[in-house]
């Protein structure tokens, strides 16, 4: 039942967490936009797989996290470089966009290692769930429980896809805008790492 209950509060904080536009949702609708639904769910389920590590891993660090103030500095200030350099990334491809909307057959591994690496680079998650690990006592203290750090990491998992679903199939609706979103889309990434770059920042000086 503690389980269960885990499950539950992890998924809706996850699915909650990855609804507001970021950087892997963005890349989810930008792909979706560039080369079609079945290539966006792709993006969408490698992006989850990292979550569901990702899970595991802000659980077993919860407790160190918490006692050592400066691992918290040392991942801002990572996320501070990979952020800084996703946006020179996305601000140069807006600047030479020749985007057309095209689909792929190979379209599997390219865009299911596309999410890996986008989630991966995201390292904000870790921290997030740290922070609901710790609230829930989850992987915090002398004794882990496997089962309720196995709910928890698939209920961030589970969560973040379902969020990552909405805007795959939120697609059918803008679908004929193609052109218009394609043209701002890498503007809109690139200000969202101008955005992350300004919080990240904030969060190290008063960190």
């Amino acid at each position: 039942m503690e389980e269960l209950k885990i499950f539950l509060i992890v998924y809706f904080a996850a699915f909650l967490g990855v609804l507001p536009p970021g950087l892997v949702n963005m890349t989810v609708a930008k792909t979706c936009l560039e080369r079609g639904k079945k290539n966006g769910m792709y993006v969408a389920i490698g992006a989850s797989l990292v979550i569901l590590i990702q899970g595991f891993i802000a659980v077993l660090l919860a407790k160190y996290i918490f006692d050592h103030p400066f691992v918290q500095r040392i991942m801002l200030r990572a996320g501070l470089v990979i952020f800084i350099i996703l946006g020179i990334y996305f601000f140069i491809q807006a600047r030479n966009n020749k985007t057309e909307v095209k689909s792929s057959n190979k379209s599997f591994n390219n865009n299911f290692y596309k999410g890996m690496l986008i989630a991966a680079l995201n390292v904000f998650p870790i921290p997030y769930f740290c922070a609901i690990a710790g609230a829930m006592n989850v992987g915090v203290g002398v004794s882990y429980n496997w089962l309720k750090i196995t709910s928890f990491a698939l209920a961030a998992s589970a969560g973040s896809f379902t969020s990552l679903y909405l805007y795959v199939f939120s697609f059918v609706k803008i679908e004929n805008k193609v052109e218009k979103f394609t043209e701002y889309s890498n503007y809109f990434m690139a200000g969202l790492m101008l955005v992350l770059i300004v919080v990240t920042l904030f969060r190290i000086y008063n960190n």
